[in-house]
């Protein structure tokens, strides 16, 4: 099967990974209703469809936190990701710069940070959370600078992590020791391709950012464990004062669902935020994306840059939510997809279709410039 879309290297990964590696970025929380959310309510957004105009030559280069980037699009941040592909991070981080935009390495990545910024012939971008041991946080921080890492994605939306059934039925989560290992294994005996790439080859496969402070205790059956007792529940907004301390560069605020927590981060200095549900991952139950975007937008999109992720699966879905106010659209399922179902080279081929998308959804819509794409292409 040759990919010619996002689905299409969904059904691929779907066929080359373990079931508890699918599974955990395919799912979401709860009854997934935010999920689908995500992907109907961005396919429901009606575009114009303009023609006579010269298309000839369509422009999708821009400009974000002092970089130039090849079109307004970033890989963003996907957990465990290095389990997709042989030390995956580095494969994503390598089509990404080839691609001419920003990779964003998760905390919980397989691969550390150092492995994938050497990896990448371009500066990455960071993601953090805040989390109770300052220390930790703030020797991740030194290792982004000293790295290069270009922004700092800081996520604000997992002060608990949210209920995803697909994991405990998976194995993934909820079986803790043997048993929670039995179970992967099995899985992983049934995709014999993948156990001899990345199973066998791909080792270690620890938290790669984390297992300085896990110790032994760094492995897959330690995951969940170390979310549930390392977040900080009790974060607010004056807890972000120590994040500016310890990083100068531009800082994005990744989560952020409400006009009103729009606001805050603009009133807090940061220079751009992330609309986003998690993915559907977090809070069932609430807006989509696409609906959240708008207002925020409207709010803020003067005083700070307005990034969106979720439901994104092709550049078609990018157009849309440039149209509806992001000037950045961040990558997530989407990418993961590619690399469980065609490894490096199968990032590097969607970005080419998001690439070639962008450009007929534009060319149709009349617009030449993709920093002009506007509520103007959108259909009453």
């Amino acid at each position: 099967m040759k990919a010619a879309s996002a689905l299409d290297y969904r059904a691929l990964a779907k066929a080359r990974l373990p079931r508890f590696l699918f599974e955990y970025i395919d799912g979401g929380s709860y009854a997934e209703v935010t999920l689908k959310r995500n992907v109907a309510d961005l396919e429901a957004v009606a575009l114009r469809q303009r023609v006579m105009a010269d298309v000839s030559r369509i422009e999708l280069g821009t400009r974000l936190f002092g970089h130039d980037m090849a079109m307004p699009v970033a890989l963003g941040p996907v957990g465990l990701s290095g389990m997709y592909g042989r030390r995956g991070e580095t494969l994503a981080a390598r089509a990404a710069a080839a691609a001419g935009i920003p990779f964003t390495l998760s905390t919980v990545s397989v691969c550390p940070l150092a492995e994938v910024a050497k990896a990448s012939p371009a500066p990455i971008w960071f993601q953090l959370y805040m989390v109770r041991d300052r220390g930790f946080m703030r020797d991740l921080l030194d290792q982004a600078r000293a790295a290069g890492c270009s922004a700092l994605v800081f996520t604000l939306d997992m002060a608990v992590a949210g209920t995803r059934y697909r994991d405990f039925h998976s194995g993934l989560a909820g079986a803790p020791g043997p048993m929670g290992s039995l179970r992967r294994f099995g899985q992983a005996a049934m995709r014999p391709r993948w156990a001899w790439d990345v199973g066998i080859n791909g080792r270690p496969h620890q938290l790669g950012n984390v297992a300085p402070v896990l110790g032994k205790k760094s492995g897959l059956n330690d995951f969940f464990g170390w979310i549930g007792s390392n977040f900080d529940p009790a974060v607010t907004w004056k807890d972000l004062d120590f994040v500016r301390e310890n990083w100068d560069g531009p800082l994005v605020l990744k989560g952020i669902l409400d006009p009103d927590d729009a606001r805050a981060a603009a009133d807090f200095g940061a220079d751009g935020i992330v609309v986003s549900n998690h993915g559907g991952r977090q809070l069932d139950g609430v807006l989509s994306s696409a609906r959240a975007l708008p207002p925020i937008a409207d709010a803020v999109g003067e005083r700070l840059t307005v990034l969106v992720d979720g439901g994104v699966r092709s550049g078609l879905d990018v157009v849309r939510m440039l149209a509806l106010g992001a000037k950045g659209v961040l990558l997530g399922r989407a990418w993961a997809y590619a690399l469980g179902g065609g490894g490096e080279a199968g990032v590097a081929h969607l970005l080419q279709l998001i690439e070639a998308e962008m450009r007929v959804a534009m060319a149709l819509t009349g617009v030449t410039d993709v920093k002009a794409i506007g509520r103007d292409i959108l259909a009453d």
